[in-house]
């Protein structure tokens, strides 16, 4: 047997390992700040992935809406490819071909005018942050280090030290202070709470339109109306959190424009990266992007070609109303299905577009049960808190593929 000569090769060369020594090693080797389902995935297409000994299973997760597109959409893994064999990395020290298409592309699609592109979406908040404080001081006149900023019980916005300061769960949060002050939580869906708790000294209110990880929660018609109009009274910036929620994913490119409403600052992450690179960013206008300066934020990958290729391709994808569409129809007859399950197993689901919370009877099992429940029926979710379950496919699921995968979820709870 010939040597391997390349590093390509040698990895080839490697003995095949099993699903269960996989995660073995995993364990021993690997920090335990995740417990995932015991699924190992070694390829991909479009809404399907297939573990190391070739099992398939149709992906209801999608990245947490990573992958909105699929697994490893054609026009997203050309761009990727294209600008492979180009240049991957400037470090913003330079300027590079791609990110000023990039900038004006993802500005035009959100109707905004100024783009802060970074990595993660915790980065792409942490930036939210300090954008809103900045602006605070020289735009607002609050005195310094007074400013504040209000959010919503039951956030989750990431997991950096200033994030978690935040948080209302324990488990992010738990063991990881001292936080850093200036921020107010109050109930989230409920303007009374919120316009209590505005005052000069705020800088934003940063909300997530549907808060995702706290079950897919969706708050009342009129609710984003009003934090805007509230925002836009007190003279300070409102912040929409749409890395989960934007995108397509709703049936609308951002999950705020089912009301029609304009924030002054939107972060965006997760699916701006396609699956294949980390891509975030905050877009806001210049009258208020204006405020950093040259040596006041940056990144080193913040912006690169790579992810500006993929990005713009992503932009592309999006520009033509497809998705937001597809997302919709398929959103429709997924409440329709978890609605007929309703007194089979399911208490309650909250759902826009292909995006849903289900509440699974607590006498049939949590939410990682019945995810484990459904991994053996070749469907992968992912629960949250208590016995509720999320389900995002990707947004090129087709209408077989959606209803096999709920038929499967009452196969489980029957």
């Amino acid at each position: 047997m010939t040597a391997p000569t390349t590093i390509a090769q040698a990895a080839e060369a490697r003995p095949a390992r099993s699903s269960d020594e996989l995660i073995g090693a995993e364990e021993s080797s690997l920090a335990h700040t995740y417990h995932p389902l015991p699924v190992v995935v070694s390829r991909a297409e479009g809404v399907w992935v297939w573990d190391v000994e070739g099992r398939r299973y149709l992906d209801m997760l999608a990245g947490y809406s990573a992958l909105n597109f699929g697994h490893r959409h054609p026009a997203l893994i050309e761009a990727a490819h294209r600008q492979l064999d180009r240049l991957t990395l400037t470090s913003r020290a330079f300027h590079n071909d791609r990110l000023a298409d990039f900038a004006e592309d993802l500005a035009r699609l959100t109707g905004l005018e100024m783009v802060l592109p970074m990595n993660t979406g915790a980065e792409a908040v942490e930036s939210g942050i300090k954008l809103a404080r900045k602006w605070a001081y020289e735009v607002k006149g609050v005195a310094p280090d007074q400013a504040t900023i209000v959010v919503a019980d039951g956030n989750f916005h990431g997991r950096t030290t200033t994030i978690v300061g935040f948080s209302s769960d324990p488990v992010a949060r738990d063991g990881f202070g001292p936080f850093a002050p200036g921020f107010r939580v109050v109930p989230y869906n409920d303007l009374a709470a919120l316009e209590a708790a505005v005052d000069e000294t705020t800088a934003a209110v940063l909300i997530e339109p549907i808060q995702g990880e706290a079950g897919v929660l969706i708050p009342d018609d009129g609710y984003l109306p009003g934090v805007r109009e509230l925002t836009r009274r007190a003279g300070a910036l409102f912040i929409a959190d749409e890395i989960q929620s934007g995108l397509g994913r709703t049936g609308a490119t951002l999950a705020v424009d089912h009301e029609a409403v304009r924030p002054d600052v939107l972060l965006l992450g997760k699916a701006l990266g396609g699956g294949i690179v980390p891509v975030s960013a905050v877009v806001a206008d210049r009258a208020v992007m204006g405020v950093l300066r040259p040596g006041e934020h940056g990144s080193t990958f913040g912006g690169n070609p790579l992810a500006a290729a993929v990005g713009s391709a992503v932009v592309d994808l999006l520009r033509t109303g497809e998705f937001q569409e597809r997302a919709a129809e398929l959103g429709r007859a997924l409440d329709a299905g978890l609605s007929a399950l309703h007194g089979k197993g399911v208490t309650g689901h909250r759902c826009r577009g292909l995006w849903a919370g289900v509440d699974v009877d607590p006498a049939l099992g949590t939410g990682r049960e019945i995810g484990m429940r459904l991994l053996r029926e070749g469907v992968l979710v992912k629960d949250t808190h208590g016995s509720t379950i999320r389900l995002a496919p990707p947004l090129t699921i087709t209408r077989e593929e959606l209803d096999a995968s709920l038929a499967s979820l009452e196969k489980v709870l029957g």
